[in-house]
């Protein structure tokens, strides 16, 4: 049993803890939603009344907050409280060169972290079958794996502390231009004539093939319930997380900052709350 601290009682969130708890750990989740605290005790953790009441004693704090800045803003305030020993991971999606100063920080009051974060939404965190991408020391990932494991089906080892973060960054910036194109390819085809169902079917056993022809056409995009569980602000800031890598590396990536911007544009079009997949509606309306 590990005593761990758990930031972020949200979508994701909350089914994360509550397989920790199932799996015997001693979870002590904080969210500054009440719907959210009550719906963790209902799952059998504990809900503190405030983020220092969830740290103190924990030996693994976990963070699954909206941003990078928000996580600073936090970890920063509760490095008092937290143990000896103990250790901070990130498992939200934030800016990689963020991630290593904050590391940087803590780790001058004696705390160590682990970027963690996760690929594969809702379902995979109620089923624990998310992909994981943990970047940082190789001994205090190895420290926390089974917690991790918990959680997730696949663990990867990307790297330094940072590293994991940049690689969920550039895992999203492929994904949601893979959305893109599908939605146009399908766009394009109906316009001639072509049936969209008949579409996916083809393009999943063809090179097309990608998670958004797989798993979000048929139930979010063609019947248009742009309803799969993930924002479309969510999306447009993981984007931009990429994009300003790019920048910050030097690397021309000229497709990431059209990437970019368009959804960008969606965003503002659309409202960040509107589900990602609604990227088809904003689409289909441009000249």
């Amino acid at each position: 049993m590990t005593r761990i601290a758990f930031l972020g009682l949200g979508k994701m969130g909350l089914p994360m803890a509550s397989r920790l708890v199932r799996a015997g750990h001693a979870v002590t989740g904080f969210d500054p939603v009440e719907a959210a605290r009550l719906a963790f005790v209902q799952a059998g953790g504990k809900a503190a009344a405030g983020a220092r009441e969830a740290a103190i004693g924990a030996e693994v704090l976990i963070t699954m907050l909206p941003d990078g800045k928000a996580v600073r803003a936090a970890l920063l305030e509760l490095a008092d409280v937290l143990s000896a020993g103990s250790i901070v991971v990130d498992m939200s999606s934030s800016a990689p060169l963020g991630t290593r100063e904050l590391a940087e920080a803590l780790g001058k009051k004696g705390i160590a972290m682990v970027d963690a974060p996760v690929s594969g939404g809702v379902k995979r965190a109620i089923d624990g079958s998310l992909a994981i991408m943990a970047g940082g020391d190789a001994q205090e990932i190895a420290r926390i794996r089974p917690v991790l494991e918990t959680m997730g089906k696949s663990v990867f080892t990307t790297g330094a502390i940072g590293s994991g973060h940049a690689m969920k960054a550039l895992n999203n910036y492929v994904s949601a231009a893979g959305l893109v194109a599908a939605c146009e390819a399908l766009q394009i085809g109906a316009k001639f004539g072509l049936d969209p169902d008949l579409m996916a079917d083809i393009l999943n056993v063809s090179t097309g093939r990608n998670n958004s022809t797989e798993v979000k056409l048929k139930p979010f995009v063609i019947p248009k319930t742009y309803a799969s569980g993930f924002s479309l602000g969510l999306m447009a800031k993981d984007l931009r997380t990429a994009d300003d890598l790019a920048r910050a590396l030097g690397v021309p990536a000229r497709f990431s900052h059209a990437t970019t911007a368009l959804w960008e544009e969606a965003q503002q079009a659309l409202g960040p709350q509107a589900d990602h997949t609604a990227i088809d509606a904003f689409l289909g309306e441009r000249e």
